[in-house]
């Protein structure tokens, strides 16, 4: 155990933490960026006392158990979470991919793309935050519950869930979606990925027999696609992806050709939110 490079860490990781980061309110009264000690001992659920010591260089070794609430706590990627470990002289957990909950850094892009259709979805379909134009321009996709969390679920069980592509584009879509689940269950088929792909096994026809293809990629997965929308008709866009690999996420960001019939379909989408 190095008890200086921990505390050091630990200090570091609190003192770069915001309040709205962890869910927590900023208050009129907070003079200085960061979260309190006594913030970082709620959110780990132990005494502030016991928090103090550890970053005092005082106290017992942290046990397995209080390390993962800190990491819990403070936010941390699966990489600083597993230096935490180390520094406190345990070897680190068996990696678990985090996937619903949204990292603070990635919250932080998302707010900064507030003008800017965008959402951040799982490795299973998930959508776990929309900007409000990517609301405008798609719907929410954050209301569901139950399996119909997932994309590909829906996408194989709800009709309407197509009406935001062309009916030409649906065949591909749904061997895209399949795709995308496969990788997540290939990763771990005894997880929520199994789950999705037994229940859509047994409800949907169609997803078999595209689930018996044992397709891996699909060509164009990640060109110009079209969508409908009610109001503004067909729109081209392109959708970049960033990925978050230690929280198995991904960021969308929809744009369109500047000039376009789609460019300015999407300026007027975003005019009417603000």
């Amino acid at each position: 155990m190095d008890r200086a490079l921990l505390a050091d860490f630990l200090r570091a990781r609190r003192e770069v933490l915001q309040p709205e980061d962890v869910g927590l309110p900023r208050g009129p009264r907070r003079r200085t960026g960061g979260l309190r000690r006594e913030e970082v001992a709620a959110l780990a659920g132990m005494s502030v006392d016991y928090y103090s010591r550890i970053e005092q260089q005082r106290g017992p070794m942290p046990s397995e158990q209080v390390l993962a609430a800190l990491a819990r706590g403070l936010h941390l990627s699966l990489s600083e979470r597993d230096h935490l470990f180390d520094l406190a002289g345990h070897p680190a957990p068996r990696r678990i991919l985090r996937d619903d909950q949204v990292s603070p850094t990635m919250k932080r892009i998302v707010d900064r793309l507030a003008d800017t259709p965008a959402l951040v979805m799982s490795r299973f379909g998930e959508t776990l935050l929309q900007t409000r134009p990517a609301v405008a321009l798609f719907g929410d996709f954050t209301r569901f519950s139950g399996l119909s969390r997932y994309l590909v679920y829906r996408w194989f069980t709800d009709p309407a869930s197509r009406d935001i592509y062309p009916v030409e584009d649906h065949a591909l879509r749904g061997r895209v979606f399949t795709v995308d689940i496969r990788a997540a269950y290939t990763a771990d088929p005894t997880g929520r990925a199994g789950e999705i792909v037994a229940a859509l096994l047994a409800a949907s026809r169609e997803f078999a027999e595209v689930w018996r293809l044992h397709e891996v990629d699909v060509t164009h997965h990640h060109d110009l696609k079209r969508y409908r929308h009610p109001e503004l008709g067909e729109l081209e866009l392109y959708g970049q992806r960033l990925v978050d690999p230690d929280q198995a996420q991904e960021l969308l960001v929809f744009s369109a050709t500047p000039g376009s019939p789609s460019f300015d379909k999407l300026q007027l989408l975003l005019t009417r939110q603000n």
